[in-house]
């Protein structure tokens, strides 16, 4: 999709920007849920305060784990979108699963999703 369809109606809207990007697709009529990172413990690959947005067909921006949970985060996005349900989810791993993988430590992250309305 190109950055002039993700900003159509929003002056100024950066493709890189989830809530731009939330608002220009609701803009173009659009159903859209906004998913952000509310807490984290340990080893976690994106910081509080960063979001993905998704639209009603599974298009999404943004970014809420550097795609290790990203695929499960859209489903439960699309899923607000179908019923208006916000969600706090929670993703995990425990230091000795993270040992096993290769990874220095475990680590924990929540995650808010929102329809947009």
């Amino acid at each position: 999709m190109a950055t002039s369809e993700l900003t159509s109606g929003v002056p100024g809207a950066e493709d890189d920007d989830p809530l731009a990007v939330a608002a220009a697709w609701r803009a173009d009529g659009k159903t859209v849920a906004l998913a952000t990172v509310v807490s984290t413990w340990g080893s976690s690959p994106r910081p509080v305060g960063s979001q993905l947005v998704v639209d009603g067909d599974g298009a999404f921006r943004g970014s809420v784990s550097g795609g290790c949970i990203e695929g499960a985060v859209v489903s439960e996005a699309l899923a607000a979108i179908a019923d208006g349900e916000v969600r706090l989810l929670s993703y995990g791993v425990t230091d000795d699963m993270a040992w096993e993988v290769g990874l220095a430590c475990g680590g924990t992250v929540e995650v808010f999703v929102e329809r947009v309305e």
